[in-house]
């Protein structure tokens, strides 16, 4: 008995040490944890496999410098002897084969499924989905959430939904939620999930479009949630299956995000679904529960000049102080942690962008157009390109959207009846983007 209660407070001091970002007392903790033989809980689990992946990662963070040195060297030596080198055909192809090469049939084919139509430069119009993706992927996420809040007893249930959608009405008025509440992540997944992986399903195909997406690919997510363009970008590699035969992707993704729960229901979910396909993707996580806005107080180091893509999806903050302070940590990130030739993809909805400047979406593409060169600045980078993409094919509100969307939109089959029964809504749901897409660089 004395076993198990010692064994009970140790987790519970473990717990409030990630809480409050003590990771120096929550390694220690940990270490007591590991030693004591006790059975690991969830949370201690997945931190088990992000002290493995840290590991992991460091030996290869070695190997890289190590590789780096012997590259600068080489090429010192190249100067000295004024070697003239002429890419020819063979070496641009071997170039190549780092790049996944636009496929022209499966560029099409997504145009056709999303019902893709560019409106302007900057505009591009999505009411379509590919269904044999998002309703696999939509139907097991709803049995997931299902059977995790079955997990709940009624009592305990009823009281932390209602807490935790409380807390996410706030964003209808732009304010930033607290997103710490226990079914914070299951109201998320239910009210979010499936659009945002949607926003980030486009994104990807933008960037691929682009000539931009690697094989071999370290993507750093900030403010990730449960992996929201990790997920994106798994549904997009599903996709191109058939349409081209692709050499082996290998993905590493950092999840940069406050709350833990968020990190274990997302790679849980990841685990029971993305692992199971046929052609899983080759991704392999790291997580770093960080408060962003206490990034540089607590002394985080993340790797240097690691990454090829820097992604903050729906993670700009509304509160004005929160963003200055939150745009520090970014412009710092970036100056260290993105390679030299890495990108930074930003997904911002259209109302929190306006919002930053007080100002309302209306037709005008040059406001529109000095406002997004103004936030870019703002964070450091330069503007590389961006689309508005947007269910309704406009920048300003449509009238009736609810109507519009009933008739235009694809819908969410299997996430309508749990947002009915557990978040109260009256309407059933349907796929719907207002996002601009931006890639940036430093």
């Amino acid at each position: 008995m004395n076993d198990q209660i010692t064994n009970f407070w140790r987790s519970l001091k473990f717990w409030f040490a990630l809480k409050q970002g003590k990771n120096t007392q929550a390694n220690q903790i940990f270490k007591a944890i590991e030693n004591s033989g006790a059975k690991l809980s969830p949370l201690e689990k997945l931190y088990q496999d992000k002290l493995k992946f840290q590991t992991s990662l460091n030996d290869k963070d070695r190997e890289i410098n190590s590789l780096t040195e012997h590259l600068r060297k080489a090429v010192y030596k190249l100067d000295e002897l004024e070697l003239k080198i002429d890419f020819d055909e063979p070496v641009i192809r071997r170039l190549d084969d780092y790049i996944l090469t636009p496929e022209a049939k499966f560029i099409e084919f997504v145009t056709k499924s999303f019902q893709l139509i560019e409106k302007d430069e900057n505009l591009l119009q999505c009411t379509g989905i590919y269904e044999r993706i998002f309703d696999d992927f939509e139907s097991n996420l709803a049995e997931y959430i299902q059977e995790e809040i079955n997990r709940v007893p009624q009592q305990k249930r009823v009281s932390e939904l209602q807490a935790a959608i409380e807390d996410m009405k706030l964003l209808k008025r732009n304010i930033d939620p607290d997103y710490a509440f226990d079914f914070t992540p299951y109201v998320y997944m239910m009210k979010y999930f499936p659009d945002h992986v949607y926003s980030s399903y486009l994104a990807w195909f933008l960037v691929y479009k682009s000539r931009l997406l690697p094989t071999k690919l370290n993507i750093l997510d900030i403010g990730a949630g449960p992996g929201t363009v990790a997920y994106g970008l798994a549904l997009f590699l599903q996709s191109s299956s058939g349409f081209f035969s692709s050499p082996p992707m290998h993905i590493c993704y950092y999840s940069l995000e406050k709350q833990a729960q968020f990190q274990y229901r997302g790679l849980q979910f990841w685990r029971q679904y993305i692992e199971q396909q046929r052609m899983p993707t080759n991704l392999y996580f790291r997580f770093d529960t960080t408060d962003i806005l206490l990034y540089n107080e607590q002394s985080k180091v993340l790797p240097q000049r690691f990454f090829d893509f820097i992604v903050i999806s729906h993670c700009l903050f509304a509160d004005q102080a929160e963003k200055k302070k939150s745009f520090d940590v970014y412009r710092k990130i970036f100056q260290d942690s993105l390679s030299s030739d890495g990108y930074v993809m930003l997904i911002v909805q259209i109302k929190r962008l306006f919002g930053f400047y007080n100002m309302q979406p209306k037709e005008d593409i040059i406001q529109e157009k000095n406002l997004l060169e103004k936030l870019v600045e703002e964070l450091g980078l330069k503007l590389e390109w961006y689309k508005y993409v947007t269910a309704t094919g406009i920048r300003e509100s449509h009238r009736d959207f609810l109507k519009y969307a009933n008739e235009k939109l694809p819908p969410q089959k299997y996430m309508s009846p749990l947002q009915r029964e557990y978040l109260g809504q009256n309407y059933d749901s349907n796929y719907k983007i207002d996002d601009y897409i931006i890639l940036c660089k430093k």
